[in-house]
């Protein structure tokens, strides 16, 4: 029992050191953090390790209702966008390019580009490296097994993951991340 009680202790110590020297390293870093950058990145990882892909972990995932088409959920997508001010600026249907290239048939995917032009400025203003997260896309895509979901970028990381937004941009982001999940639910369910 004492062997137990000892190490305990140890491994608390050790915990203690290590909890300071990140502290040391990272403190003054991590003040300058958004506030909510902590949670977004141990969201992540914990995402991370539970199922080893980065990719699971970034984005957001929608199933798609049984029995809504394709089709219908892209033209729920552009009506939703369009009722919310949220321009649809391109399509992108990839199922129809890989079919023309390996002369098969190939299982719905398509991407669906969307934006707010006064947003994007204000992205741009900011920062140019922002033009990565435009224009919001939201991809419709068909498993092997024939059923749908929706994907995009899950953007808190943006939002949070680094020093605070500029308040007229951080509320900009935040209307366009909500904007763009009500889209996804919306549709998923079929919604017009």
């Amino acid at each position: 029992m004492k062997f137990i009680r000892n190490l305990l202790a140890l491994v608390g110590i050790a915990t203690i050191a290590l909890v300071a020297v990140a502290y040391l390293r990272f403190g003054p870093q991590i003040a300058q953090l958004d506030p909510g950058a902590m949670n977004i990145y141990s969201d992540f990882a914990a995402k991370v390790m539970e199922t080893g892909d980065p990719a699971l972990a970034m984005m957001w995932s929608v199933p798609v209702n049984e029995g809504i088409e394709p089709e219908d959920v892209v033209e729920s997508l552009k009506s939703l966008a369009a009722s919310r001010s949220f321009l649809f600026v391109g399509e992108s249907p990839l199922y129809k390019q890989i079919e023309a290239v390996t002369g098969k048939p190939y299982r719905y995917v398509n991407f669906l580009s969307f934006c707010d032009a006064r947003i994007g400025a204000q992205m741009l203003d900011y920062r140019n490296e922002y033009s990565g997260f435009m224009p919001c896309r939201i991809a419709v895509v068909q498993d092997p097994d024939g059923r749908l979901s929706l994907y995009s970028m899950n953007l808190d990381l943006m939002i949070h993951g680094g020093r605070p937004l500029p308040a007229e941009l951080h509320a900009s982001a935040v209307k366009v991340r909500d904007t763009i999940k009500a889209i996804m639910d919306g549709a998923a369910k079929g919604e017009f």
